[in-house]
């Protein structure tokens, strides 16, 4: 019987039903891209240093685990290398270059994190298209798949950067042999080359670095031969290495300069949004039910009990908020494919769940505060036949 008049109603008066189940499918996709783009921001300014292949990161010390200030020589990755249970090390370098040629037509050279690793040691990625890097000092690169997007570059390609070098501009050519997962270094897409090569190439002072000088890295990633140990390998590098800092990845990127900042500012976007959604929804449920006092009113006159009263009106609920979560959820992963490469959109299961979750359980919730007071509104009262 309950069901019967749940059906009735939403087929009686569907154009009332559709605009509810607008509105909350609108709702639904404000909340789900606030979510994305919390998710997008925050993975671009992590995800290379979240991706490492390594247990552990060594900064220089007193540097607030910068790796723009960091700054590890040979002599101290030789160090490392000898601490007893450490099974690799690799040395990794950044600089900002502007990747020139080739770009997608009318868009501009795109600035890019040039990334310098030991090929096969710790901090060289994975290539999923191609192969991986190959000579120490080998023209090669790798590129992070968010740069072959958005500029349409494929294996075998030859690429051009520009890298400012004794305050003027050099161009360097680079074959491209293989395309990673997304590695984005601060927000930038990366370019991966090997760490000589890189050496020659990043922005500095002198054009080809300064002859005889020491190879520099700005990080050192781990590989411990027991990763169960990550705790107690820390302190002992730490004691045996001057001048170190020693972190897992976890800690190191959000040590990332603003990281922590942005993160604070987007949950906070993204906790307001998911509150007035779920705010308006409530709202919604306990203005439709109260508009019913009359109806139910004349249901309770000739004789239907409460139970059937109540289950049907939230019965109403609970399908009006699942086709607007539904039809919103579906479309905002639609829209989702369409949008360009740069825009951080990232549809993170565990956000969607939490999200989809609180506004399917707060419609029938809102709904059950108004038709338990609806259901107190005596025959006549609710009529408006009372005198």
């Amino acid at each position: 019987m309950a069901f019967y008049l749940a059906i009735k109603e939403i087929w009686r008066t569907k154009g009332r039903f559709l605009l509810f189940s607008g509105v909350i499918a609108l709702i639904t996709m404000l909340v789900l891209f606030v979510a994305a783009l919390a998710e997008g921001l925050g993975s671009g300014n992590r995800q290379y240093i979240e991706k490492l292949n390594a247990d552990l990161v060594v900064y220089q010390s007193n540097v607030d685990l910068s790796a723009g200030a960091s700054r590890i020589g040979v002599s101290g990755l030789n160090k490392i290398r000898r601490v007893d249970g450490v099974k690799a090390v690799g040395p990794v370098g950044a600089a900002s270059v502007t990747l020139v040629s080739p770009v997608k037509e009318g868009a501009d050279p795109l600035n890019v994190a040039l990334i310098g690793v030991e090929p096969g040691l710790p901090g060289e990625p994975p290539a999923f298209e191609g192969r991986q890097l190959g000579g120490r000092q080998s023209r090669e690169a790798v590129l992070d798949r968010n740069v072959a997007l958005r500029t349409g570059v494929q294996v075998g390609d030859v690429i051009t950067i520009k890298s400012i070098q004794d305050t003027r501009e050099q161009f360097y050519e680079l074959r491209v042999v293989g395309i990673s997962d997304g590695r984005q270094y601060s927000l930038q897409p990366s370019i991966i080359i090997p760490f000589r090569t890189w050496e020659e190439l990043r922005p500095q002072a002198v054009v080809g670095g300064a002859p005889g000088a020491e190879l520099v890295a700005n990080i050192v990633a781990v590989q411990l031969d027991n990763p169960a140990d990550r705790d107690a390998m820390a302190q002992r590098i730490g004691a045996e290495v001057r001048n170190v800092e020693v972190v897992d990845t976890v800690t190191a990127y959000k040590a990332t300069p603003g990281y922590s900042a942005q993160q604070s500012t987007l949950d906070t976007q993204r906790y307001f949004a998911l509150l007035i959604g779920i705010l308006v929804i409530g709202g919604f449920f306990q203005i439709l039910t109260l508009q019913k006092v009359a109806q139910i009113g004349m249901l309770k006159a000739i004789g239907a009990p409460n139970s059937v009263i109540g289950t049907a009106a939230i019965l109403q609920i609970i399908a009006v908020t699942i086709a607007g979560v539904a039809a919103g959820a579906a479309a905002s992963l639609a829209l989702s494919l369409g949008f360009p490469p740069q825009v951080p959109i990232i549809f993170s299961p565990a956000a969607v769940v939490a999200a989809v979750g609180s506004l399917l359980l707060i419609g029938p919730i809102g709904g059950l505060v108004s038709v338990r007071y609806s259901l107190k509104v005596e025959p006549l009262t609710a009529l408006g036949l009372a005198q």
